[in-house]
């Protein structure tokens, strides 16, 4: 194994480790977690089988092997962004309609208020 693998190996081995210590701290929710770990996974695939870049170069057809690294990242970028968008719009939706029910509730405790007040005041 040359230098450059092992090193890839301790990096990805660390970076999962991290993952990990993200979830315990409820620092990071399962669901991303598992985008990351795969990545990683993929990552420390390819770091110990160095031939296998090679392979899916030539079964894609592709001719120069980093090119499908740059390739796959910037399609998995995408498609993590595009949930992200999805996330933050179901977010916003609901905090929309958390705010509208704050505000009723508010409006009627606000007119139970009043009611009490005048209430209180004739006795």
């Amino acid at each position: 194994m040359e230098k450059i693998q092992i090193i890839a190996v301790i990096v990805s081995l660390l970076f999962l480790t991290y993952i990990g210590y993200l979830i315990i701290k409820g620092k990071l929710r399962e669901e991303y977690a598992i985008i990351w770990i795969i990545c990683t996974g993929i990552l420390l695939i390819f770091s110990v089988w160095r031939k296998g870049l090679d392979f899916f170069a030539n079964l894609l057809g592709v001719v120069a092997p980093p090119n499908i690294v740059f390739t796959a990242a910037i399609f998995a970028i995408l498609i993590y962004l595009l949930h992200l968008s999805v996330v933050v719009s179901k977010l916003q939706s609901k905090t929309k309609i958390l705010a509208q029910e704050i505000a009723l509730l508010k409006q009627e405790l606000d007119t139970l208020d009043r009611k009490s007040t005048r209430l209180n005041s004739s006795h």
